[in-house]
């Protein structure tokens, strides 16, 4: 029986970098879809519902001391592969919890390897990109959605066949380990971060990060909140503003969701030819005045549209920073994605503060100066000058 190889190299790595960036959506959008099920079988009220969600977060954020030590000891591509082995384990603690602290403690264990995975799989593609002077960042971004749409997927499916949480995420846990032996072969072993981490080993073991870093923190800080708080608020503003109908309503997730998944597959190409500067500045400008015109002149074809700017300007944002921070050493890459898991976790709570404060048009207007901080952010950031990709020239 003869197996089937790909033998150009970039592709290989690309396709097992892509099986990463696919579990990690597919294990989140997993547990995710379950949260109705979990909030029953443990008896939980809405406001512990809440910090069962907190807690990913909080251990995602606490996860930003270790990744830089697990980097430098087992590099990205181990770093990965255990990370995914791990939030295997995770899912099935989940659903054998018994009770609300051990779930607690398995959510935050969850963000933790969250965390880890999100640094390790951005190296390896930042060091793949270098490697073969070909973009991809972007296009593996767009995978970890296909790994949510698959979990969405499977988790219909499931609920349909059982009521079973362990059997839907014993089924999960099995793509989990396919996917993670499919990354394996065709993964980095030498990747740039890493070395240049060990070239600054012998100078100190703690740097407080360069102005450059902090600049990418803030942008990536915001773009998470641009890009997450359109998920959490935009069907709520088409009901209870633009006054859409209930079955229009869900259409503003899948709009900036849709646009951004689009977007993702077409920005590596976008990258080569105007550069990754020019890209962010433009995409959050874009983001900015699409959702400012939606929010000025109401109604609900303004807001489809405005949505769609968001989804569309924002799309390539976060790929290109990561770039960016890799380029740095992993300790900043390490930062720069903390930062942008502190963005989705403070900015929904922060927007529903805003619009119980004032109204939803201006909790929405917060996001639109969000998109302008990035657009500013990105003028202060180093980026690496366009150059011929081989991407042209190789497909």
């Amino acid at each position: 029986m003869r197996v089937f190889r790909v033998h150009d190299p970039f592709v290989r790595s690309q396709l097992a970098i892509a099986a990463l960036f696919c579990a990690l959506g597919f294990q989140y959008a997993t547990w995710a879809s379950r949260i109705p099920a979990i909030k029953a079988d443990l008896g939980l009220t809405p406001a512990e519902v809440g910090v069962l969600l907190m807690a990913a977060g909080v251990g995602a954020v606490a996860s930003f001391p270790l990744v830089p030590v697990l980097m430098k000891r087992l590099g990205s591509a181990q770093l990965a592969l255990l990370s995914t082995v791990c939030l295997t384990v995770v899912l099935l603690g989940l659903a054998a919890a018994p009770n609300y602290p051990v779930a607690l403690l398995v959510m935050g264990v969850d963000g933790v390897f969250v965390g880890c995975l999100n640094v390790a799989m951005n190296a390896q593609g930042a060091a793949l990109e270098a490697r073969h002077e070909r973009n991809t960042m972007a296009r593996l971004h767009a995978t970890f959605s296909g790994g949510s749409l698959l979990a969405a997927l499977l988790a219909s499916v499931m609920t349909a066949v059982t009521s079973s949480v362990g059997l839907h995420f014993g089924v999960a846990a099995v793509l989990l380990v396919l996917l993670g032996v499919a990354a394996r072969p065709g993964l980095l072993t030498d990747d740039a971060p890493a070395a240049e981490e060990k070239e600054k080993k012998g100078r100190s073991k703690w740097t407080l990060p360069s102005r450059m870093v902090l600049w990418m923190c803030v942008a990536m800080a915001f773009g998470t909140v641009t890009e997450g708080a359109m998920n959490d608020w935009s069907a709520l503003y088409l009901k209870e503003v633009a006054k859409a109908s209930a079955e229009l309503a869900p259409l503003g997730i899948a709009v900036v969701s849709g646009m951004m998944v689009l977007a993702r597959l077409f920005a590596d190409g976008w990258r080569s030819r105007w550069g990754d500067g020019r890209i962010v500045l433009s995409g959050s400008a874009l983001a900015a005045a699409g959702l400012a015109f939606a929010l000025v002149a109401g109604g609900v074809a303004p807001a489809l549209i405005g949505f769609a700017c968001v989804g569309l300007g924002v799309a390539a944002v976060t790929p290109c920073i990561y770039v960016a921070a890799a380029k740095q050493g992993s300790e900043a890459l390490a930062l720069v994605a903390a930062m942008g898991t502190t963005g989705l976790l403070a900015g929904p709570p922060f927007i529903g503060f805003v619009a119980n404060a004032s109204s939803l048009v201006g909790g929405l207007a917060v996001v639109a100066a969000a998109a302008v901080v990035v657009a500013l952010c990105s003028t202060q950031i180093r980026w690496t000058p366009v150059v011929a990709d081989r991407t042209l020239a190789g497909q």
